[in-house]
């Protein structure tokens, strides 16, 4: 034994019919397997019940269980939603069905099994996703490419979550976007969506190159815990390892605080419109005053600036692009002491690339204060 400690990183390929689950299996099997991976793959589920007798296109709404019926299951077995959705699997890959956006190769042909038509399928990949909105690591991988490029998609959001380096072999110019949002408008007005308690607990470090945060996410009392660590920028682009915790470890490296932030408190709220997967995140007391009222919608997409636009939901009342601006950042955004007394505020991490090997902290910063939606000067 080399005395390791041996982690298993457990994934969920889910989604509508013909959308690459069974291909992309494979695939991620194979990319890992040549790293000297040891990969365990289990049969897929919905072959398995179709193969059984079980014929989807032949339920009907009433053999759905109600909400309360299955709220009255979980609570006689000891279950809940957080254990069961969120701490079970670290990552869940939704394969978006070509039904959706790619037609024109939607087909059952290949499965002796299947034989939903296109409508249906449609319907099933949407009743798939929202099994699954409000995991902590939920990656939508849409048809906006060729399929080729949709299963590299979707290997590079793994090895994204685990943190390795590829190199140039699953270039993707997927990133991480963010809007401010002027205000929380009427649950009505959204899609399905699942909501959550956030809290974020920054740690000391002991170079101001890297962050280190843990985060506590639940509902109703049940929660997930994550342990993040935000390293300097590789090929332009800042590296987070993100490790799921027992709450024990929680509790032990929330000891590790830095007292130079503060506490940041959130309602998350996750939902799929247009194929593209959303958080909302929507600050809470207590806080300093410059989070009151903050609302801040995210997303990841490879999507071209204007079409990305066009799936931003019309329901919200959307400020501005705030992505990269420090000003936003979770990071600056918890600091004790006001910016333009502070020497911590962090304008990005700078990496042994770049000009400095330390991150860029300023001892003037310019000072904002969040008003009506908007973080102005």
């Amino acid at each position: 034994m080399d005395g390791k400690i041996k982690k298993l990183y457990k994934i969920v390929l889910t989604g509508g019919p013909c959308g690459g689950k069974t291909t992309g299996q494979s695939r991620l099997c194979t990319f890992f397997e040549n790293l000297g991976w040891k990969v365990y793959r289990v049969p897929e589920t919905a072959n398995v019940l179709l193969s059984g007798g079980v014929k989807f296109s032949e339920l009907s709404d009433d053999q759905d269980v109600p909400s309360n019926k299955w709220d009255l299951i979980m609570k006689e077995n000891g279950l809940n939603m957080v254990d069961l959705r969120d701490n079970r699997y670290n990552q869940i890959i939704h394969m978006v069905s070509a039904a959706c956006g790619a037609e024109d190769f939607y087909t059952t042909e290949d499965h002796t099994s299947r034989r939903e038509d296109v409508s249906l399928a449609r319907s099933l990949d949407v009743k798939s996703s929202a099994s699954w909105i409000g995991h902590p690591y939920f990656d939508v991988i849409d048809n906006s490419s060729d399929f080729e490029n949709k299963i590299c998609r979707m290997i590079a959001a793994v090895c994204q979550k685990l943190g390795l380096d590829t190199g140039d072999r699953l270039a993707t110019n997927s990133k991480k976007r963010k809007w401010l949002v002027k205000y929380l408008p009427n649950d009505q007005l959204f899609p399905p969506f699942q909501d959550f308690d956030v809290v974020h607990n920054y740690l000391q470090t002991y170079t101001k190159n890297m962050q280190a945060r843990l985060r506590k996410r639940g509902q109703k009392g049940h929660w997930n815990y994550t342990h993040t660590i935000r390293r300097p920028r590789v090929r332009g682009q800042v590296i987070e390892v993100k490790t799921q915790l027992s709450h024990r470890d929680y509790v032990n490296l929330l000891s590790q605080k830095d007292e130079s932030h503060y506490p940041i408190y959130k309602k998350r709220r996750c939902f799929i419109h247009f194929n593209q997967y959303f958080q909302l995140d929507i600050y809470c007391k207590p806080c300093h005053p410059r989070c009151e009222g903050l609302v801040l919608l995210e997303t990841y997409s490879a999507l071209e600036d204007q079409e990305l636009l066009d799936r931003l939901p019309k329901f919200l009342d959307i400020d501005s692009e705030v992505t990269s601006n420090p000003a936003y950042s979770m990071f600056n955004l918890s600091l004790v002491e006001d910016w333009d007394k502070s020497k911590n505020f962090c304008h990005y991490l700078k990496g042994p690339d770049e000009d400095l090997n330390v991150g860029d902290h300023k001892t003037n910063q310019v000072s904002y204060i969040h008003t009506n939606g908007k973080l102005r000067k």
